[in-house]
């Protein structure tokens, strides 16, 4: 991530791809989403789901870990360059959280995110928000997951 002055409204940045796996769905269900279609084909079967699908917290958390992977590289590449890093501080959270497809097995979820606003925090001047609309589209190309998120990104000038 570029400090808050350089980053651009609509700059998309490809996040990358994620294959999901049975075995990684059902351990992620055991510990943060034990639901039954989340854990065993059988029973996800018996919904309307008619299978076993991951859960849509690690839809998120998957956005998450890619988003952060793409930050490094992105922070990598200006300290080659010689270049200052800028901070990059918590979330303030998010907003219009929709799983629009299930993720089965074998799904490969592409992750993107695009910057749609930025504003000066008033409460801390040293620091901008920006503001993201992250999507995930299947390997149909269809819109499985999006999300609206903020994040504090340090500033040049206050």
């Amino acid at each position: 991530m570029l400090f808050f002055e350089d980053i651009e409204i609509g700059a998309t940045t490809r996040l990358g791809a994620h294959t999901f796996r049975e075995e990684e769905m059902i351990a992620f269900a055991r510990a943060w989403d034990p639901q039954a279609f989340h854990l065993e084909a059988g029973a996800g079967a018996r919904t309307h789901f008619g299978g076993l699908v991951a859960s849509g917290w690690y839809t998120a958390a998957i956005a998450s870990k890619l988003r952060a992977q793409a930050m490094a590289r992105e922070h990598e590449i200006l300290r080659r360059q010689g270049r200052k890093v800028p901070r990059v501080g918590p979330s303030p959270g998010f907003k219009n959280l929709h799983w629009l497809r299930p993720v089965r097995d074998g799904d490969t979820l592409s992750f993107e995110s695009e910057v749609v606003a930025k504003k000066p925090s008033k409460s801390r001047p040293e620091w901008g928000l920006v503001f993201t609309h992250d999507t995930a589209t299947d390997q149909h190309g269809r819109l499985a997951f999006e999300v609206t998120n903020c994040v504090f990104v340090e500033r040049l000038e206050a």
